[in-house]
């Protein structure tokens, strides 16, 4: 009997559940970029460029941006590294993955592309300095799992940087549901044709774990000094660290 998980607020088959999210963003990929813009303010800009300013990334240093998309981290992190780094930019799908290393190749941007599920990372133990996932944890079917293969491929010491949609305060949270359930699938039916992706986005940060729980869920994966940082009261945190 197959597993069941979550899609959104909708119980389905563990094997139907990556199916559902492809399709997903195979839809959205195109208007991925503006839909950020629109959905947050602008404020997804500073969220990322605060997970920049904050990691351990120097110069000839080698990291991995997971479910990397449009390629905002890894363009960072490509300016970080300089000619003597190693960034690649992975996704599991492969429309958000075409639309990321074109957008940085027509900036002039060369990286090394893969696309690969984070469950079953194509590259080899104790490897990176940095592992980074942006807005792609809460996608993943067995986020246990995923953290393991981002530890696994850390260097001793390296460091984890997951950039995720979080619980916000109390007493914004009513405020916070009307916006994500009325807003957004209209804005997403406006401006990417497409409102039931959206509703499912809004569903999935609410099935995501909150910060206590992700931090224990780091630990447990094989994660030291774990903390993380509230970004707009909650609604997004970033939460780092180091592997043992």
């Amino acid at each position: 009997m197959s597993e069941k998980t979550h899609f959104g607020y909708q119980t389905v088959d563990e094997a139907k559940k990556s199916e559902k999210v492809a399709d997903v963003f195979h839809s959205v990929a195109k208007k991925y970029d503006i839909m950020n813009d629109v959905m947050s303010v602008g404020l997804h800009r500073l969220w990322k460029s605060f997970t920049l300013n904050t990691a351990r990334v120097k110069s000839g240093a080698k990291v991995l941006d997971i479910a990397g998309g449009t390629g905002d981290l890894a363009r960072g992190w490509a300016k970080r590294a300089g000619s003597e780094g190693e960034v690649w930019l992975t996704d599991i799908n492969s429309s958000m993955l075409t639309v990321g290393r074109d957008r940085l190749l027509n900036e002039g941007t060369i990286l090394p592309v893969a696309q690969c599920d984070a469950e079953q990372l194509p590259f080899p133990d104790n490897y990176f300095d940095v592992v980074s996932v942006a807005f792609g944890l809460r996608n993943m079917t067995h986020k246990d799992i995923a953290l393991k293969e981002m530890c696994r491929v850390l260097k001793s010491g390296g460091q984890l940087l997951v950039l995720e949609f979080s619980k916000v305060y109390e007493p914004l949270s009513g405020l916070y549901d009307f916006y994500s359930f009325k807003f957004l699938p209209t804005f997403g039916k406006l401006i990417a044709k497409d409102a039931d992706s959206y509703q499912y986005l809004a569903e999935s940060i609410r099935m995501h774990p909150d910060q206590e729980t992700l931090k224990q869920m780091m630990h447990d994966a094989g994660f030291a000094q774990v903390d993380y940082h509230n970004m707009s009261a909650g609604v997004v945190a970033l939460h780092k660290g180091t592997k043992i």
